[in-house]
């Protein structure tokens, strides 16, 4: 029901400590369900072309680093310890496979969402809603936390280190260092039908901007069945954990 998707969002939330690292920091998030699982189709082939003939654009025109908002984020990381150089945000690393050997074709569902993050260059989040447990929350890690993943391929459990940023759950970490890396347990599968979307937005993108891209992203994912139920909501420095602002529909 749409209103099971409200009730997850008013209870999402953005830890003041994270606001205080930046307080320019919005979350727009999206939950959405009622998806059909297909895999990558002519339109959603074109698209990625559409997004990879974007990228090269842009980097054409200088380094990736030079980008505004990926420029932003790298400042961002640094504020926490990470080093970007290192552990590249998800746009980062999006804008420059884009640009170079192309995106990957995964399936319509992940192919939509990669492809609308580098369109709008913007770092965007991709989980399986139904492998949640409790609500979305970002916060600073205390260092303790599980974060479920893969080394040498073997699976392994990790820990964030103290102070990084991290979207998490009630079972453990869903992605590390704001949006560098997801974990495997609430990753998109290929039966995925209730999905949550997180933007990641800094300045120099309005909240204009954010709100475009939060249409983009719903117009798209309606096409994907025909009864997609959806609610959105933009958690930014003033908004309280279960404030209103959030909008339903099917």
């Amino acid at each position: 029901m749409a209103e099971e998707l409200e009730l997850v969002l008013d209870r999402a939330s953005v830890d003041p400590a994270v606001h205080a690292l930046r307080p320019d920091y919005r979350a727009g998030l999206l939950a959405v369900d009622g998806l059909v699982p297909a895999p990558g189709d002519a339109a959603g082939e074109e698209l990625l072309l559409r997004a990879e003939a974007s990228a090269r654009e842009a980097l054409a025109a200088g380094p990736v680093e030079d980008v505004p908002h990926v420029a932003a984020w790298r400042e961002a990381y640094r504020a926490f310890g990470a080093k970007p150089q290192r552990t590249r945000t998800s746009v980062e690393a999006l804008l420059r496979r884009a640009a170079d050997a192309g995106l990957p074709r995964v399936d319509r569902l992940t192919d939509l969402y990669n492809a609308v993050s580098v369109l709008h260059r913007v770092p965007l989040g991709g989980e399986d809603l139904a492998r949640y447990a409790g609500p979305p929350r970002l916060v600073r890690a205390t260092g303790t936390e599980p974060f479920d993943t893969t080394a040498g391929g073997e699976d392994v459990v990790e820990h964030p280190e103290p102070g990084e940023v991290v979207w998490r759950d009630d079972a453990g970490v869903t992605c590390r260092r704001w949006n560098w890396r997801q974990g495997r347990r609430t990753r998109l599968q290929p039966g995925t039908t209730s999905a949550l979307f997180v933007v990641d937005a800094l300045a120099p993108v309005t909240d204009a901007a954010l709100d475009a891209v939060l249409d983009d992203l719903l117009d798209r994912l309606r096409g994907l069945g025909p009864d997609v139920r959806w609610a959105r909501r933009v958690l930014g420095a003033g908004t309280a954990a279960g404030a209103a602002g959030s909008g339903v529909g099917s």
